[in-house]
């Protein structure tokens, strides 16, 4: 008698989320060079924002970004190990030189995991860079800034960050992280602030709404925000899974 457990186990790996995702990143029309770095190795999917002028900002999101490249190829990761990666990110941008401005840079994201049976998105996010989740027809954001204009009652400086990963923070980094059930239908977009400065909640639902492939859609992204001013690096990434 052939054991249930072998019978049944490739009906599991067949009912497995799969994921198409894409992402794109450019300077914009104001800035000399691109400090943001994307990260597409599922199960993992990360946008990091770097700053420090010189190479240090763009060497700040390459190293955390890249610390979670150890996690690809896999069907999902545990939460223990996306905390390993997060960790090594901050000992790496905390690592690097500076000439000037420490290195540091924001970090958020989305990796696939199981819990008790359940496949789940944690996301994750340190800084202003944002993730979002489309489900049901409607776009939600999920993460939340940590900037000063909005952590402290009348600041109006909106480009001040009060978390980051490296940047001279004294503290080790808090990073905010959520436990989401993982559906079939749905649509993360993970982006800078270049992105979301440019284009308005009501934009991005429509764009994430649409039929277009994860490519077009981050393509379109990212176009429209450089029409739209274009006045920081904008890199979006999108993922859709069914």
């Amino acid at each position: 008698m052939t054991d249930v457990a072998e019978r049944i186990q490739p009906l599991l790996a067949s009912a497995r989320p799969r994921v198409r995702f894409a992402g794109v990143t450019d300077r914009g029309r104001v800035r000399a060079r691109n400090e943001d770095s994307f990260l597409t190795a599922p199960p993992c999917f990360v946008v990091a924002d770097g700053m420090g002028g010189h190479d240090g900002g763009q060497m700040a999101s390459l190293v955390a970004v890249t610390s979670f490249l150890a996690l690809a190829g896999r069907d999902h990761v545990t939460p223990g190990e996306v905390q390993g990666a997060l960790s090594r990110a901050a000992r790496a941008v905390n690592h690097l030189p500076g000439r000037g401005r420490p290195p540091g840079t924001t970090l958020a994201g989305a990796a696939m995991t199981s819990v008790e049976g359940q496949d789940c998105w944690m996301v994750f996010n340190v800084g202003d860079s944002r993730v979002y989740l489309h489900r049901y027809g409607e776009l939600t954001q999920i993460t939340r800034d940590h900037s000063a204009h909005l952590e402290l009652p009348g600041n109006w400086r909106r480009g001040i960050i009060t978390r980051a990963l490296g940047a001279g923070m004294r503290r080790a980094p808090i990073i905010d992280q959520w436990l989401l059930p993982l559906l079939a239908g749905d649509r993360l977009l993970i982006c800078s602030d270049g992105l979301h400065a440019e284009l308005d909640g009501d934009r991005l639902d429509e764009v994430m709404a649409g039929p277009l492939s994860p490519e077009c859609k981050a393509k379109r992204l990212v176009t429209e925000a450089i029409d739209a001013g274009g006045r920081d690096n904008v890199t979006a990434v999108v993922v859709e899974a069914s």
